[in-house]
């Protein structure tokens, strides 16, 4: 598991950007339920949905494929996990999904466990399609996964045991991972002085990551950044500068003591021309970044297509798979719309 882990420490957020294409703009969470067996560290780990995708690059970038070698492991329980413990949406319209990813079957002889047809009777009452990854050929899980996709009414693929991704660095990658960096440095939060300090810590972790990501990854967070989906995502609430240029907020009705302290000694009208200045700087990096990700995006079509094509890589399988299943809510993805 360990090169499909790497894969989608690699792939966050070419995902996020190709779901992030859809018509109309989705608004996007994402979710992680990580598993092992009995005997390891742990048994599972859950990260609730969130639009925050920064905490879910960050906590699959401190997975570690350790333990396992053996067979089975505790998918019952991730499964169950998936399905209830997490804060899925009641609303109507929602395209809910799990994609269940393993190379080993579940435990059957454990008296204890909630078993998987039971658990994905309730994902099919509340409208959660699952998916079956296998990683790897091993025939005892595929015969399972397959069974998984069935009644999870969901789609079965295999990938091989890197995660058969396109990795294609371009020129234009160095320059996205800059502007990258630059959109986030546009960023205030306002809060209680307890809210903003749990937000710099959150945020001092993704940075953490972030620094460590190589650019073509840095280049993928940026294109879904400057997409509608992924403005908000990456902002967040109590987001000062947005709230503000969007009237959400008013300034005026911001207690001093709640507003970032780096504005904290200003004047209302210096307080107005730093976030309105931050704004500005914001909206040209926006654009740039725009401009830098088509050109990119037309580099990677010549390139993958000089390849032969990417049918049978997991960017084109998750791809084509939700496109298939997210236009029965009614988003619609164009042919093109998948990153690499």
């Amino acid at each position: 598991m360990g090169g499909l882990i790497q894969a989608a420490k690699d792939k966050i957020w070419s995902i996020a950007s190709t779901m992030a294409a859809g018509e109309p703009a989705p608004l996007i969470r994402m979710g992680l339920v990580a598993y092992r067996d009995r005997g390891d560290e742990y048994l599972t780990r859950v990260v609730d949905l969130t639009p925050d995708l920064d905490t879910i690059h960050t906590a699959v970038s401190r997975l570690q494929a350790n333990g396992g070698g053996d067979t089975p492991e505790s998918v019952n329980l991730a499964l169950q996990e998936a399905v209830n413990a997490v804060s899925w949406s009641p609303d109507g319209g929602v395209y809910r999904v799990i994609f269940l990813v393993g190379d080993a079957p579940p435990h059957l002889d454990d008296q204890e466990d909630v078993k998987y047809p039971q658990t994905l009777a309730v994902a099919r009452k509340r409208g959660i399609r699952v998916n079956a990854i296998q990683c790897g050929g091993a025939a005892d899980t595929r015969a399972v996964w397959q069974e998984i996709a069935q009644l999870g009414q969901g789609a079965f693929f295999e990938v091989e045991s890197d995660g058969a991704t396109v990795a294609i660095a371009t020129p234009y990658d160095d320059r996205l991972a800059r502007l990258s960096a630059e959109l986030d440095g546009t960023r205030l939060y306002y809060g209680s002085e307890s809210e903003r300090a749990q937000r710099a810590e959150r945020l001092s972790d993704s940075a953490a990551v972030r620094d460590a990501a190589p650019a073509p990854v840095l280049a993928r967070r940026a294109t879904f950044a400057a997409s509608a989906s992924g403005r908000a995502a990456l902002r967040g609430d109590n987001e000062l500068v947005d709230d503000i240029a969007s009237g959400r907020k008013r300034l005026d009705a911001i207690e001093t003591g709640d507003l970032p302290e780096p504005l904290q000694a200003l004047s209302r009208d210096d307080q107005r021309e730093t976030i309105d200045a931050l704004a500005e700087r914001r909206a040209q990096v926006v654009r740039q970044i725009e401009e830098t990700s088509a050109a990119r995006s037309d580099y990677l079509r010549r390139k993958v297509a000089e390849a032969g094509g990417a049918s049978s890589s997991l960017d084109r399988k998750l791809f084509d798979t939700v496109r298939q299943q997210a236009r029965g809510i009614g988003l619609e993805y164009a042919d093109d719309a998948a990153a690499y």
